[in-house]
């Protein structure tokens, strides 16, 4: 970059961790006399916590990177809050960009308060969030969920066919060994099931059974 902008340039990283930005920060030998890179290093310490939202409107890219540093301290909840009443006054382009870089720097936890916030807020009729932060948010949710139906359904499939099985082999007399048992407990494959309990009809051993 140095050379083609033919400019001076600098390393710069941003590190939400403390522990990253320490390390990013010590100088980097070029070895051979050749001299060193000394990182600019944006951490934790470094960046401001913004808490004030007519701050953080002022300067949006700044209570950003306040959000993706303290997010998950103290004032984590108060730091997001400012920085996503800022992302109101900016393009939907722009705010849903700075929005993901905030949520995929949450845990779960501030993940889960900053849902409920918002839900109380839109009970209480204020106003206080750009609207694409709520549909998101909502469609996350509806996701999980929908994801979750899935899953049931699916494991509820999976464990009526292991059944049907079970009681197959039972009526056949064919005992199984624990780890015949645990084969079939532990199949996630439909397809394979199916084909033991094909091979149940007719079969004298759990070995023509599980072939």
């Amino acid at each position: 970059m140095r050379a083609r902008k033919r400019c001076d340039t600098i390393v710069l990283v941003i590190a939400p961790d403390a522990g990253v930005a320490a390390w990013a920060a010590e100088n980097i030998d070029l070895g051979l006399g050749l001299g060193n890179v000394e990182p600019l290093v944006l951490g934790p310490a470094v960046v401001p916590e913004i808490t004030d939202p007519a701050e953080a409107e002022n300067e949006t890219e700044l209570a950003v990177l306040s959000a993706v540093a303290h997010g998950n301290g103290p004032n984590g909840l108060t730091v997001v809050r400012a920085a996503l009443v800022a992302l109101g006054r900016l393009d939907q382009e722009h705010a849903l960009v700075y929005f993901q870089l905030i949520w995929n720097a949450l845990r779960e936890p501030m993940r889960q308060a900053l849902e409920a916030l918002v839900m109380e807020r839109q009970i209480e009729g204020e106003a206080t969030f750009p609207p694409f932060m709520q549909k998101l948010i909502e469609r996350g949710k509806l996701e999980g969920i929908r994801e979750g139906k899935l899953e049931g359904i699916r494991e509820g499939e999976l464990k009526g066919k292991r059944d049907t099985l079970l009681r197959l082999l039972a009526r056949a007399g064919i005992v199984l060994t624990e780890d015949e048992s645990a084969r079939i407990q532990t199949c996630t494959d439909v397809a394979t099931l199916d084909r033991w309990i094909d091979n149940a009809l007719g079969s004298k051993t759990a070995t023509e059974v599980l072939s």
